[in-house]
């Protein structure tokens, strides 16, 4: 199995390292910002590393929104980021679901999707394989239940999108990790990634607040870790932690899904 973090962009290589990873995930801009990323001095050394790199799309981009300040520029960045992932060596670009506002049709949403990855198309394509994250909260969510996601995959999945399964979002978002890769798979055929992750909240709270796997600083979070490693060892994909405490949290959280594969 390979198993990696989500690390700073500044040296992702030097940080991958320094947790004994085999996988690892960064962001290329600031996620909570809307910029373009710009060209990195270390992506040959990304394209030769024997390592597996995923990049995370910032999370303001919303391409279900039917606000069109936000879904236009969600576009843009889209293109913009799949670009930039490509000349890293990037396997995938994670993108959250996205939602629509209270009291709107989520199916608007799903259309919103649908629309964004044909104009993309009709530009010639995406360079970097979009994977689709399940997310935490709200109930106007296309990827939050697993119902809605059905309904997402059946308008988006003929545009060889893949899927990244998260698994404090499902926990939060009321999914249960019990035989939950079935369950996925039975709708999207595939999982590309998995971010196993603890949660501090609990079930269905809607509460995205990672945790990690090992216990640290005395406080058990509220998956049980084994549920993890279960979907990890079921998946058969790359898994990365998205957990606190730096290189020794997430150097334990890896030392502890490798022992229980």
């Amino acid at each position: 199995m390979l198993i990696g973090a989500h690390v700073d962009y500044e040296d992702p290589l030097a940080e991958a390292t320094a947790r004994n990873a085999d996988v690892v995930q960064f962001f290329l801009a600031d996620p909570q910002g809307w910029k373009a990323p710009e060209t990195r001095p270390d992506a040959e050394a990304l394209r030769a590393s024997a390592m597996e790199i995923f990049v995370h799309a910032p999370y303001v981009l919303n391409l279900a929104s039917t606000n069109n300040r936000i879904r236009i520029p969600s576009r843009k960045l889209l293109a913009q980021h799949a670009a930039a992932a490509a000349t890293v060596g990037a396997r995938g670009l994670i993108v959250h679901g996205g939602h629509v506002n209270k009291g709107e049709d989520v199916a608007v949403g799903i259309d919103n999707w649908r629309k964004a990855l044909q104009q993309a198309q009709d530009k010639g394509g995406l360079p970097t394989r979009v994977l689709i994250e399940n997310t935490a909260g709200g109930d106007n969510a296309c990827a939050r239940r697993f119902d809605e996601l059905a309904r997402l995959w059946d308008a988006v999945g003929e545009f060889g999108v893949g899927f990244c399964l998260d698994t404090c979002h499902a926990h939060a978002g009321g999914e249960k990790l019990l035989d939950i890769v079935d369950r996925v798979k039975a709708i999207t055929g595939r999982i590309d990634l998995v971010h196993a992750n603890g949660s501090r909240d609990g079930f269905d709270s809607g509460r995205d607040r990672h945790d990690n796997l090992t216990v640290m600083n005395d406080e058990p979070g509220m998956i049980d870790p084994e549920l993890v490693a279960a979907v990890v060892r079921a998946a058969g994909a790359p898994a990365v932690v998205e957990t606190p405490g730096g290189v020794e949290g997430q150097s334990a959280d890896i030392a502890y899904l490798r022992a229980h594969q």
